[in-house]
């Protein structure tokens, strides 16, 4: 394990540990980064981000942020994650209903764009925590 992964968000830090590889979604597709990876800095999209380490596979769900690789050291600052484990579905869902509730309503564009960023991330943490439960 060569690599080091830090994961922050403007809450806190959320991953922190070497890691064999990580797969993650950025402006121009899917990429993987391993081990004496060239430097990098690249701007992450919402998705599911894949950490590898030994046999063990972790998922994060990722709203946006950037990622920087450098000496074998992965920085991602992250508009928002959550690791798959930690994901509540029910209030997932909650959430999601009321964006949609939010967004059917006349309401401002602010309230409308706050609404759909909420449904965006929703969304993403239903699919990611769907996928954990199929590899259970």
């Amino acid at each position: 394990m060569n690599l080091l992964l830090e994961i922050i968000t403007p809450e806190k830090v959320i991953y922190k540990d070497e890691v064999d590889e990580i797969v993650t979604p950025t402006v121009n597709g899917e990429i993987a980064i391993l081990p004496n990876h060239i430097n990098l800095l690249t701007q992450i999209t919402p998705g599911e981000l894949i950490v590898k380490k030994g046999s063990s596979t972790e998922s994060l769900a990722i709203t946006g942020g950037f990622l920087e690789v450098s000496n074998n050291k992965i920085s991602i600052l992250a508009e928002y994650a959550i690791k798959a484990e930690d994901i509540q579905v029910a209030h997932a869902e909650e959430a999601k209903k009321r964006a949609e509730k939010i967004m059917s309503e006349k309401t401002s564009e602010n309230d409308f764009k706050i609404a759909e960023g909420e449904l965006l991330k929703s969304l993403l943490q239903l699919k990611i925590a769907s996928k954990r439960r199929r590899r259970i």
